[in-house]
């Protein structure tokens, strides 16, 4: 495990984002703050996850900013996020990246694009629609994570990493552990999925989340 420094000084304010709320097909049918969008019942939105390789085979993973409203200080996979309506999801992913840890990436490919899952962390419940990315990271050594979003960071031997989250030996974020045993055995070089099993608000780039 190699551990990785945080981000100096202060972040710069964040200005609101919007979620994509779904229907139960996946459909859009509005957004809302984010800010507002999670709570006891926390109504269905558009997310994505992404795991972050190294040449070395190694992945990132980060914990969660001890502020967070949701999972305070857990332990997960590189970067989760939302895509903001009329974003493609690509390209939400690499902003999201970007913003968060300071890196670039490459060779995005989409592996889990029905993953769904529901968890629950002191009265607060996330509940999410969110396809799941790997991808290359252009300059591991730029990492800076962004101290509003991430408290630390660290690479890993995928292997390991994996072995731990499966035999519950590591503990991680619900929908981490959940992916983790859904993505295939060596991510970094899976074969991408298609996009026909996305969130049909994901499917359309040209009204990418705007409801129907």
């Amino acid at each position: 495990m190699t551990a990785v420094p945080g981000s100096p000084g202060s972040a710069a304010p964040t200005q609101a984002e919007a979620v994509v709320l779904l229907d139960e097909d996946g459909h859009a049918i509005g957004t809302t703050d984010k800010r507002s969008v999670h709570h006891a019942d926390t109504p269905l939105h558009l997310a994505f996850s992404c795991y972050l390789f190294d040449d070395d085979d190694r992945v990132l993973i980060t914990r969660r900013a001890l502020h967070k409203r949701t999972f305070a200080g857990v332990w997960t996979n590189a970067c989760c996020g939302h895509p903001a309506p009329g974003e493609p999801l690509d390209d939400a992913v690499r902003r999201r990246v970007r913003q968060e840890l300071g890196l670039d990436v490459e060779d995005l490919r989409l592996l889990l694009p029905a993953f769904r899952y529901v968890a629950e962390q002191d009265g607060i419940v996330e509940n999410e629609m969110c396809p799941v990315f790997a991808a290359r990271v252009v300059n591991p050594e730029a990492l800076r994570p962004d101290p509003e979003e991430v408290a630390d960071a660290c690479w890993e031997s995928w292997s390991t990493f994996r072995d731990a989250v499966l035999s519950g030996s590591r503990e991680v974020s619900t929908w981490c552990r959940e992916q983790v045993r859904q993505l295939p055995s060596d991510p970094a070089v899976a074969v991408a999925a298609t996009q026909d099993a996305l969130p049909p608000a994901a499917q359309d780039d040209s009204r990418m989340g705007e409801p129907r």
